[in-house]
C-alpha cells in the first residue's frame, strides 16, 4: 500500500458566515509538498472539512509554521467557532471486486 501523509481540518463556523469564511480560508497559492487538497461541507453551511495530502510530515509541518498560514487563519479567526485538527498517516484501501 502506498503511504499517504493527510492532514485534516474541521471547523465549525458562525451561522451565515460560509461565504465570508470561504473567501478567508482558500489560501493565495499553494504550498510546496501538498499533492491534492479537498474541502467538504456540511448540508447547513455550519461545518467544513479539508483534507490534504501531502509529501511528507515535514512539508505539512512546514507550511502550518509558514507566515503565509499564519495570516491565513488570522484571517479566519472571526468566522470560526470551533477546530478540530489532526495529522495522519494512511493509504486506499481496496474495493473487493463486484
Amino acid at each position: 500500500m502506498e503511504e499517504h501523509f493527510v492532514w485534516v481540518t474541521t471547523r465549525r463556523i458562525k451561522a451565515g458566515s460560509l461565504e465570508e469564511f470561504e473567501r478567508a480560508w482558500r489560501p493565495g497559492s499553494f504550498p510546496e509538498g501538498m499533492r491534492r487538497a479537498y474541502a467538504y461541507w456540511s448540508e447547513d453551511g455550519q461545518e467544513i472539512t479539508g483534507v490534504s495530502l501531502w509529501d511528507s510530515r515535514q512539508a505539512c509541518d512546514a507550511w502550518r509554521s509558514s507566515d503565509a498560514e499564519k495570516e491565513r487563519r488570522e484571517v479566519m479567526a472571526p468566522y470560526v467557532v470551533e477546530e478540530r485538527e489532526s495529522f495522519y498517516r494512511g493509504g486506499e484501501l481496496t474495493l473487493p471486486a463486484r
